[in-house]
């Protein structure tokens, strides 16, 4: 009896230690993560008047039945969804192109390494305003179309092309830092798999196709999630090349720039916490889909 009272007051002090080791973590999910979500989906039910005292006035459906009829969303999640669809699989392929071309032991390839990098750490807004004098319709890229006699565009101000150019310079820039993640999983692929494949005849695309990238699965899973995640999220580019209107044309309207138009220039919480929601929910939609095809499993 004594012995069961000693292992029962043990197993106290280990689960209360446990729980005191997750504390820190557990708060830091409930401020930023937890609450911040109860907190939009308060919003979205309700009203909220910021001028003259905050007033919430509670509406239930009354925001998403809006945003159903706004025509803006729609373009917002069009646009969304076309960035989306351009930026995510040609960045995840241009990063395990970059990735197994650098751990084909290449000469110096920890210079070539810090040079792909580079445009990762760079400042998102520093870049955008990089691009947009290249962009520009005299900047560097019109004067290389014209040069290879190729048709010149209004970059910045053709609705046709301002979308692709925004993708184009997130492909460039956000390429290398999946390129890491994919160089860190090849690394870890043993080697003796290659030997064996090679003693039983395999050229090197074989190779690849039956041993490198089903063992990378899971690793694309991973990109292509975070990859999706980070490209539903475009604000910042699209805010400076359009000044913040979504222009031309609403081409570079986005999901999150409408959120922002609606609270801060709007002044309506209450709606754009609704367009929050319907956001956060294309996400998890679109994450499990790539879940159910990509898998988490090596095969």
């Amino acid at each position: 009896m004594k012995i069961q009272r000693q292992k029962a007051r043990s197993n106290v002090v280990e689960n209360l230690a446990g729980y005191l080791f997750m504390m820190p973590a557990m708060l830091v999910i409930g401020t930023f993560v937890i609450l911040p979500i109860g907190w939009a989906i308060f919003l979205s039910l309700h009203k909220v008047r910021l001028l003259g005292g905050i007033d919430f006035q509670f509406i239930g459906l009354g925001n998403f039945s809006q945003l159903f009829d706004d025509e803006r969303v729609w373009i917002a999640l069009k646009n969304t969804a076309i960035y989306v669809a351009m930026v995510v699989p040609a960045q995840t392929l241009l990063a395990l192109i970059l990735a197994v071309t650098l751990n084909s032991g290449i000469r110096g390839k920890n210079w070539w390494r810090i040079l792909y990098f580079l445009p990762t750490v760079t400042s998102s807004a520093v870049l955008t305003l990089i691009f947009m004098w290249i962009y520009n319709t005299n900047g560097l890229l019109n004067d290389l179309l014209n040069w290879l006699k190729l048709p010149t565009y209004n970059w910045l101000g053709d609705p046709a092309v301002a979308l692709p150019g925004i993708a184009l310079m997130n492909i460039w820039s956000t390429a290398p830092f999946y390129m890491v993640i994919y160089l860190a999983a090849l690394q870890d692929v043993p080697q003796l798999l290659y030997e064996a494949a090679e003693l039983d005849g395999a050229n090197s695309w074989q190779q690849f196709r039956y041993i490198t990238l089903p063992i990378l699965k899971p690793v694309t899973f991973f990109v292509m999630a975070i990859g999706t995640i980070g490209t539903f999220q475009l604000f910042d580019q699209s805010y400076i090349f359009s000044g913040g209107t979504g222009g031309p044309n609403n081409a570079t309207l986005t999901v999150v720039l409408l959120i922002y138009q609606s609270v801060f220039r709007n002044l309506q919480m209450g709606y754009g916490a609704a367009i929050a929601c319907l956001l956060s929910v294309a996400i998890v939609i679109l994450t499990l889909m790539q879940r159910r095809l990509f898998g988490g499993e090596r095969t």
